[in-house]
């Protein structure tokens, strides 16, 4: 009978031993997450990622393959800002997986670690796609990469506390590497400040921000809305008057109103990434901005 009772007890911890050695399964929003939560989990996570680096962050159409993850996920890591807002909440609702609602330790809004610009006093459909927290492409200022990812280091550990030590030794290791490309990319960014652009979506704004450069004017009359011929003319005789060096450009938006404008006053177009395999140049988080910062400095 003893050794039978033995025989259990071992059994029993083997299996729990089995259970904790399991990878937490990460679901993210975006693939920039998907790069840093693999950076920092390695071997301890497995990833899934939603949405496709070239596809435009605010339209994603979901998937039933989206519920089946997320309602099997320990964590699920979303941009926030409500970038998200049109798709990931009736997914959450779908997946009815408790341990991932929004308060719960499962749920990391990454948004909540940084400062937003462009909080607007009031919200109304009159001023465009505006969101109510601000401009939520704040993952392009490259300083604000590192919180992001110390963000993730902290949940993981959370959630996986017998790996935190593997866990903190990435990060450390990421953020080394981080701060090495910061510098380099401060000292070519430098000959650009005060350089006027226009963007096509308010895509760009930290990363213009961050290193000086001045926005002329959006190819967008509003957030989210496609330019009209009388806002093209307008933006025609504002850069006649005050002319900027480049037009901004993201994949997932048509480029005809950029082409035009970019041709007829002799700016020079710039396709650019917004985001982990947008471009084939983006293989990664340091790639992208790799790439962001040899496009718009040669």
């Amino acid at each position: 009978m003893k050794k039978l009772l033995w025989r259990s007890l071992a059994c029993a911890l083997v299996l729990s031993s089995l259970s904790w050695a399991r990878p937490l399964h990460v679901v993210v929003a975006y693939p920039y997450i998907g790069d840093l939560v693999e950076r920092i989990g390695g071997g301890n996570v497995r990833v899934f990622v939603l949405a496709r680096g070239d596809y435009n962050p605010h339209v994603i159409i979901p998937r039933p393959s989206f519920i089946a993850q997320i309602r099997r996920a320990d964590l699920l890591i979303i941009s926030g800002a409500q970038l998200e807002i049109g798709w990931m909440p009736p997914l959450l609702r779908q997946a009815n997986n408790p341990a991932v609602q929004p308060g719960e330790p499962g749920f990391l809004d990454l948004s909540r670690f940084v400062t937003l610009i462009d909080v607007p006093a009031s919200v109304s459909r009159e001023h465009g796609d505006v969101h109510p927290d601000g401009n939520p492409h704040y993952y392009l200022d490259p300083e604000y990469i590192p919180r992001l990812a110390k963000a993730i280091q902290e949940r993981l550990s959370q959630l996986d506390s017998q790996n935190s030590s593997a866990y903190e030794g990435r990060y450390r290791d990421f953020l080394d590497l981080w701060n090495q490309r910061l510098v380099q990319w401060g000292e070519k960014m430098k000959s650009l400040r005060n350089v006027r652009v226009v963007e096509y979506h308010k895509n760009y704004d930290y990363f213009l921000r961050r290193y000086g450069l001045q926005i002329a004017g959006t190819v967008e009359p509003l957030p989210g809305i496609p330019p009209t011929s009388k806002h093209i003319e307008h933006l025609e005789s504002l850069l006649a008057a005050n002319p900027a060096r480049f037009i901004l450009q993201d994949v997932y938006n048509p480029d005809d109103a950029s082409t035009h404008l970019a041709e007829k006053l002799g700016m020079k177009l710039v396709v650019m990434p917004h985001d982990v395999g947008s471009l084939k140049e983006a293989t990664s988080v340091m790639a992208m901005f790799d790439e962001l910062v040899r496009r718009i400095t040669e």
